[in-house]
């Protein structure tokens, strides 16, 4: 029988002595059951593994079948932005707090792994967003997103004012302290502490959530995912303004400026255990209650 997956890469953050006992324990199985195996040369560069081949997150992409990501789910978010753009299966071992896109457990990783290998496992792709930032008319910079775009004045409390368009078509203006433009995956993130909706990850959805509106009237509202966003800034804000892909990736705004938000034509492929069940995942990470009969 052919195997699923004959190279895969090992992603871990660096200097957390979690992940790199996690990516030691990782190395010894897969080496040992026949896979080739790549280590990211960030993390690569802080353990001592003997003769392992150390890669980029680029190369992994370009040439293994399989990523594992160990560390919480901020860490997979960053490596999920470059990973989108190739055709490469993704799992996360969770060893950071809530865990909502890595579903395995750092102390009984090897059992379920080894399930996964053999095929009994099934794949969703989740959708991206891009952001780009237009002034006159010109690009001025873009990044992708897998959570949230959010748009927000430099410092905090600093309220700003702008107009949403949604395909062209006008929808609302508002001062507030910013808005979160929310994927599904992102929907259980930083757009749910702000009050915004959970959306299942197999809505083709986004969400808008309005931070700290200056009127009762706002409410949060969710949209086709395939719409266009355009967020226009008000030439009376002060200059200090921001858009945050992921709260790792910073795109400076100015008044005037306009906004675009799109999805991306990049997915994630994310590969689940065979019980893996979303709904219990929020139960667990919500502390929602059980069953009363």
């Amino acid at each position: 029988m052919t195997a699923l997956y004959k190279t895969i890469g090992l992603i871990g953050k660096p200097h957390h002595e979690g992940a790199e006992k996690t990516i030691h324990s990782l190395y010894d199985y897969l080496t040992e059951s026949g896979y080739q195996v790549l280590i990211e040369e960030t993390v690569a560069n802080t353990i001592s593994i003997e003769n392992s081949v150390t890669a980029t997150l680029v190369d992994i992409g370009e040439r293994a079948d399989l990523a594992i990501v160990i560390g919480g789910d901020g860490y997979m978010l960053g490596a999920a932005r470059v990973l989108s753009c190739y055709n490469i299966g993704v799992i996360g071992v969770n060893r950071g707090n809530l865990g909502f896109l890595t579903d395995l457990s750092p102390d009984n990783v090897i059992e379920p792994l080894k399930k996964i290998l053999a095929g009994e496992s099934y794949s969703e792709q989740r959708f991206l967003i891009e952001a780009e930032v237009y002034r006159h008319g010109k690009l001025k910079s873009s990044n992708s997103a897998m959570n949230e775009a959010v748009l927000h004045a430099g410092k905090v409390a600093n309220m700003i004012e702008f107009e949403v368009y949604i395909d062209d078509k006008f929808m609302f203006s508002q001062r507030s302290d910013g808005l979160i433009i929310s994927t599904p995956t992102g929907s259980t993130a930083y757009s749910m502490s702000a009050g915004g909706p959970i959306l299942t990850p197999n809505l083709n959805a986004l969400s808008l959530v309005p931070m700290f509106p200056h009127t009762l009237t706002s409410r949060p509202i969710v949209v086709d995912g395939d719409s266009e966003l355009k967020l226009i800034l008000a030439n009376e804000n002060y200059e200090n303004l921001q858009v945050s892909c992921d709260g790792h990736v910073i795109l400076a705004v100015m008044p005037g400026d306009e906004v675009l938000i799109r999805k991306s034509p990049n997915t994630l492929r994310l590969i689940h255990p065979i019980d893996h069940d979303y709904l219990k995942v929020l139960r667990s990470k919500l502390s929602w209650g059980n069953k009363l009969y």
